[in-house]
């Protein structure tokens, strides 16, 4: 049933619980299971030649060396089978250490081969045996999925993942060699648009998860990564446009007024300032690749209706308030134009420059 299928298991250093899940794999019919020894010491590597003693028609060692990482031991696995398996209908990745269940592995692939899409399998966190640390990780990084990757998934941490053949070669040039590969497979498939599902999976901790490797401040980090460049690149943008019009004062000719001096240089420095924010967006924090002259339209609506909004939300709260102190004033001015950055992103990220 699963003789085009490969079940992917990177270990380091495994126990007998690495046995057991390949031995609950094959049995429940997978012929084709490839481990990678991801440069486990002489004692633990012998665990990799006693499962390959036990099923010598079903299992593939891969060896590294040295350690390298679990996302360049998966990376490994699937330059394999795009070299040794050409007919492959796609891969599931297991852990090894016994919290991916067969049936759950198999209804993955199941998914995978019915929707043709990336399939996720997700844990239930509000269960009581969910550790603390696993509950909070998932919180924070769910959330800030859904909010800067416009991607909704429930499980962020799961390793249970099915890829179908077609995507193997694209899996092995996203970024990262050890943890992060993970993280970093779920930002690339929300910002390239790949189609992916979720199935519920039986939520199994062993040891109250100690093994675990996610550490939410830190993987939580490589995704604010991208609201920071935004908020970088609106930084920058305020620079140049302060420079730029000082700069722009000192060649306006003198014979004009002042005012109107002080209106061309505004309005040039807010232009220039624009192009070179739209410019890094695009190709900085958004990466894309698209139409520019129809990004650059979308930019031009977006700003304009920004710039409105917060003339006539400052406008709306001072007048309502009776705010006369100028210093108020700019305090309103910062709420707004706060809440309006973040809206700005997300409909630079949804509109603008949407792939």
């Amino acid at each position: 049933m699963y003789d085009k299928v490969q079940v992917i298991i990177p270990s380091l250093n495994p126990d007998e619980k690495l046995m057991k899940t390949a031995c609950g794999m094959i049995e429940k019919g997978f012929t084709d299971v490839i481990l990678v020894d991801d440069g486990s010491d002489g004692e633990h590597s012998r665990e990799f030649e006693k499962i390959r003693k036990e099923y010598p028609d079903n299992i593939t060692v891969l060896v590294h060396e040295v350690n390298k990482g679990k996302g360049r031991a998966m990376k490994t696995a699937f330059e394999y089978v795009l070299k040794e398996r050409p007919d492959s209908l796609g891969v599931v990745t297991v852990d090894g250490d016994g919290q991916h269940t067969p049936d759950d592995a198999a209804r993955c692939i199941d998914t995978m081969i019915e929707k043709k899409a990336f399939i996720i399998g997700c844990r239930d966190f509000s269960l009581p045996q969910v550790p603390l640390r696993s509950r909070l990780g998932n919180v924070i990084t769910r959330n800030v999925f859904r909010y800067v990757c416009g991607i909704k998934v429930s499980d962020t941490q799961t390793g249970l993942r099915a890829v179908p053949a077609s995507y193997l070669e694209y899996m092995t040039h996203v970024d990262g060699d050890r943890y992060e590969y993970e993280t970093n497979q779920l930002l690339k498939i929300g910002s390239d648009r790949i189609p992916y599902s979720e199935i519920s999976i039986e939520t199994v901790y062993i040891d109250d998860n100690q093994t675990s490797h996610f550490h939410p401040l830190r993987d939580s980090a490589r995704i604010y990564g991208v609201i920071f460049k935004f908020a970088a690149s609106s930084v920058l943008s305020c620079i140049i446009d302060l420079v730029a019009f000082r700069l722009i004062l000192a060649f306006v000719p003198a014979v004009i007024s002042e005012a109107a001096r002080g209106t061309v240089a505004g309005v040039a420095a807010r232009i220039i300032s624009a192009i070179c924010n739209f410019v890094i967006n695009k190709k900085a924090v958004f990466g894309h690749s698209g139409d520019a002259a129809k990004s650059a339209v979308r930019y031009t609506i977006l700003a304009i209706c920004q710039l409105a909004a917060s003339v006539g939300l400052v406008a709306l709260f001072t007048g309502l308030f009776g705010i006369d102190s100028d210093w108020l004033k700019t305090l309103v001015k910062a709420v707004v134009d706060t809440c309006l950055f973040f809206i700005s992103f997300k409909i630079q990220r949804s509109w603008v420059f949407k792939k």
